[in-house]
């Protein structure tokens, strides 16, 4: 599997038009594919303790994640919540999302780790040592399940 060069950024260190460029990635899969009509915008995104990572190509974002730091434990004490997981229509089944999830992992695996998956997602998630957890749940009308990762040995970059 490529490795693709994977960008990582706090709010901050955005500019412009790279926050257009996955703002619209997110848009385009959340809004105009899943339809989903709850807020995509949030207090998350500019929180500078929120990191975006994403992965380009010649027509610009090919896949996102944004991960963040939770006030307080959800579960288990999992305080980072990787979410907002994209691929555009073009680039998928070519393992990008994973390439990002992995390199969280490498980041932070030494932590715990959360996230709400789709349900018709939760393989790739389960593939990386993510934990179902709980009943499925919808949310933002599609059926999720949360799944948690302990903290495993791991950088603490």
């Amino acid at each position: 599997m490529p490795n693709h060069s994977i960008t990582r950024k706090t709010w901050p260190e955005l500019s412009t038009d790279e926050l257009f460029a996955f703002l619209r990635l997110r848009t385009q899969v959340f809004f105009v594919e899943q339809r989903i009509d709850e807020e995509e915008l949030d207090d998350r995104d500019p929180d500078p303790r929120t990191e975006h990572l994403w992965i380009e190509d010649e027509r610009g974002v090919a896949a996102y994640l944004r991960l963040i730091l939770l006030d307080e434990p959800e579960h288990r004490g999992a305080r980072r919540l990787p979410g907002r997981v994209v691929v555009r229509a073009d680039r998928r089944g070519e393992g990008l999302a994973k390439e990002l999830l992995r390199y969280v992992i490498e980041l932070h695996g030494h932590e715990p780790l959360l996230l709400h998956s789709q349900s018709y997602v939760a393989p790739l998630y389960a593939s990386l040592g993510f934990e179902p957890f709980g009943e499925e749940y919808v949310e933002a009308g599609i059926p999720h399940i949360s799944m948690y990762r302990a903290g495993r040995g791991g950088s603490t970059a």
